[in-house]
């Protein structure tokens, strides 16, 4: 080690003279300018002795920068491996605004010289907002991680005064991680052990001396005046003879300067990785509760001849309403459009339609108009206008489903009829998945003018957007070109930035990410077919991990064409299971209306629900909802939500063992310089996955993992009950259908 230390003098030499040869003039002139002002202080003030450029003294000369030149090239302090990164950093990791996430990186040094690591935050102008401290969680493979936030969270609107600051923040960010030669943290460990030992002291301390009264001094800290003073201070009782060398050390190492240490470093040899892409986007593109109703299903009645008389938009008021009462924040309709006539589907996707059978509004367009159109059975353009008007005023955004397809009667079949497939016998090609067969619809062939589709769907966006809708959610994307999406996405954004995109596309892994990539700001899932405590955990992991800087899992229990068997089979308390999981599981949940009213009759041969909703009007009776109290368990959940900065994040969940199979836990964590409140927020969720039977469990925890202390109890206050508990390392558990199925936990402060 001492032939190391000794060869990289010589090299420091060598560079040194190299320097002065080919920099005489400047070399002169700094020394010049060096003299005069040592000239200036008086004899006392001067610490030392003038330097050659070929010495530097330990403490009181900072390491050498070393510029990059080029991105493959490694600066003073060595930085790989930084995480989240996909596909190269071809396509930019995506965090909601003031959403708190995870950096990693390798970071390292030659020899035994100790580095250190942060994470510097820098907006879409270059400047750096924020800078954090990384934490070396793996030294045996120099793995630093650190928790990170780009700007703050807010819960202002589109709509609202002030949005317009939100909007300035939104865009590609970029995050560097900066390694730098921890100069302090190398001297004090040698430092202790020569003053233990008796071991060359005094030069010791004069280069702690130095290096206090140059860390006051650096330039890159963000150093308080008060701060400065502290380092000074210290600097000269290090520097003070006349103190026993305990005393001496003990003033570069008290509390004081290791806060300093932890929050503004000394960084020497500062060397920058390249930058990281990160798109920033507005509040509820990660954290966000949706809710689904049919408008024509909503103030819908019978007539005394058994008839239905459907709802309007108008009538449609009291579903924003009820989304409102439970907490929900953006309200979901299906399409709204003109429904064909040609091969309208009965109830239950019966081939032949009765003459009162509304149809399927999927299949999109008649002679009264196509996308662009309000259904004139829903009302008109104004009578949508003042429904998005309304939602507004109750703080909920409007999303629109988006299906591009066409009955037979739409339009565009006439205008633009090179936009369909035909078969050999000249007719248009419905569309299929077979056995499957959905003669109402016919698919867009893409591959004849699909520049003229795009600018017809912008077209068609712009419009809906201009009368209220903030996000669409687009049915089954994934059976048109990625590139399409891609397209038209960039375009709708670039004109209207806080437009937002839901992809319902349950289909393979590559597809799904590939839309992610794409600017589709959030999917649907799998999570429905998630059922096992294996599955769940699985599933929750994948959701909350490296995946959700792309990906944004929305959990959904159920859906208008989704009606499991685990909701068929486990009644009450298997709809209260799965909206636990689904609101506590991921930041983005949705919950279609009847799931209040325990609406699980599946289709025999089918997973999907009988008498289904795209088929039919329906009537309910909504004050049958307070006899099964789900309504009062999601009212319940997303006030949870709210409140509780944990929730918000798709970087913070940690499965917890249990050892029971049909018992899942998990725990969610926001530290407190993250959460806007000053403490850090904890939510701990137990879940019993059987509708049916009391299940009992250990839950472990491993606390000093979590900032626990492991000398006490923790306190814990279940969110849904108000019931309190002392909880430690091993916790039991006992959770019935009957009672709780579920605790949602959080942490008591003292």
């Amino acid at each position: 080690m001492e032939e190391e230390t000794s060869s990289a003098k010589t090299r420091t030499k060598t560079t040194a003279k190299k320097t002065d040869k080919t920099s005489a003039k400047t070399t002169a002139a700094k020394t010049a300018r060096t003299t005069v002002k040592a000239a200036k202080k008086p004899a006392s003030k001067r610490t030392s002795k003038p330097k050659t450029a070929a010495t530097r003294t330990i403490g009181e000369t900072p390491a050498p920068v070393i510029k990059r030149t080029s991105p493959e090239q490694f600066g003073r302090v060595n930085v790989l491996d930084i995480t989240p990164n996909a596909e190269n950093g071809l396509y930019p990791a995506r965090v909601e605004l003031g959403e708190a996430f995870k950096v990693t990186a390798q970071v390292f040094i030659e020899g035994r010289t100790k580095a250190g690591a942060t994470v510097s935050v820098r907006n879409t102008r270059g400047t750096e907002k924020a800078r954090f401290p990384m934490t070396c969680t793996n030294p045996g493979l120099d793995r630093w991680e650190a928790m990170v936030r780009i700007g703050e969270h807010s819960d202002l609107k589109p709509w609202d005064d002030g949005y317009a600051e939100i909007k300035r923040q939104l865009g590609e960010w970029h995050i560097v991680v900066e390694g730098w030669e921890d100069t302090y943290a190398s001297w004090l460990h040698d430092a202790q052990i020569k003053v233990k030992v008796g071991d060359d002291v005094e030069n010791a301390l004069e280069s702690g001396a130095q290096l206090l009264e140059r860390w006051a001094g650096a330039r890159d800290s963000k150093l308080t005046a008060a701060d400065k003073k502290t380092l000074r201070e210290a600097a000269k009782t290090v520097a003070d003879k006349s103190l026993g060398a305990d005393e001496r050390l003990a003033a570069a190492s008290g509390d004081a300067i290791a806060s300093l240490h932890e929050t503004n470093p000394l960084r020497d040899g500062l060397s920058e990785s390249n930058p990281q892409r990160f798109r920033v986007e507005r509040p509820k593109s990660s954290f966000a509760a949706w809710y689904q109703f049919f408008p024509r299903s909503e103030g819908a009645y019978f007539n005394a001849d058994g008839t239905i008389t459907q709802g309007t938009l108008t009538t449609a008021l009291s579903g924003l309403d009820r989304a409102k009462a439970e907490g929900f924040t953006i309200v979901y309709l299906p399409p709204i459009f003109p429904i064909g006539v040609t091969n309208r589907k009965g109830r239950n996707n019966s081939l032949v339609a009765g003459p009162f059978d509304p149809g399927s509004p999927f299949g999109i367009g008649s002679e009264l108009g196509g996308h662009d159109t309000v259904d004139p059975l829903l009302g008109t353009m104004d009578d949508f206008k003042a429904f998005c008007a309304h939602a507004h005023e109750l703080g909920l955004e409007v999303a629109l489903d988006f299906a591009l397809q066409c009955s037979p009667d739409h339009p565009w079949v006439k205008q633009h009829p090179n936009w369909f497939r035909t078969k050999p016998d000249g007719t248009i090609a419905f569309a299929e998945n077979p056995p499957k067969k959905y003669q109402d619809i016919y698919p867009i062939d893409f591959n004849a003018d699909m520049e003229g589709i795009e600018a017809e769907v912008e077209r068609i966006m712009d419009l809906w957007i201009k009368a209220g809708v903030t996000i669409f959610r687009v049915d089954n994307p994934h059976t048109k070109p990625v590139r399409f999406w891609q397209d038209v996405i960039a375009a709708v954004t670039k004109k209207h930035p806080e437009t937002l995109f839901l992809a319902e596309a349950f289909t393979r892994p590559g597809m799904m990410r590939a839309l992610s990539y794409a600017g589709f700001t959030q999917s649907h899932c799998y999570f429905p077919w998630r059922n096992t405590k294996e599955e769940l955990e699985e599933y929750l992991e994948e959701t909350n991990g490296d995946g959700g800087f792309y990906q944004h899992n929305t959990f959904w229990p159920s859906t208008p064409d989704i009606m499991t068997a685990y909701l068929r089979d486990n009644g009450i308390a298997g709809h209260a299971v799965r909206a636990v999981l689904a609101a506590m599981g991921s930041p983005s949940w949705g919950i279609y209306n009847g799931y209040e009213l325990i609406e699980n009759k599946q289709r025999p041969g089918f997973e999907e629900q009988i008498d289904n909703e795209k088929y039919e009007v329906k009537v309910r009776d909504w004050d049958e909802a307070d006899k099964y109290g789900i309504s009062e368990l999601l009212t319940s959940l997303n006030k949870i939500r709210s409140k509780h900065p944990a929730c918000r994040s798709y970087h913070n969940l940690h499965v917890l063992p249990s050892d029971d199979a049909g018992v899942v836990a998990f725990l969610r964590q926001t530290p407190a310089e993250l959460t806007g409140t000053g403490k850090p927020d904890t939510v701990i969720v137990v879940v019993n996955l059987d509708g049916h039977n009391t299940h009992q469990s250990i839950v472990h925890i491993e606390l000093p993992d979590f900032g626990f202390a492991t000398d006490k109890p923790l306190k814990v206050r279940d969110e849904l009950t108000g019931r309190e508990f002392e909880w430690s390392w091993d916790n039991y558990v006992s959770l019935a259908p009957w009672a709780d199925v579920a605790h949602v936990l959080t942490v008591v402060e003292d």
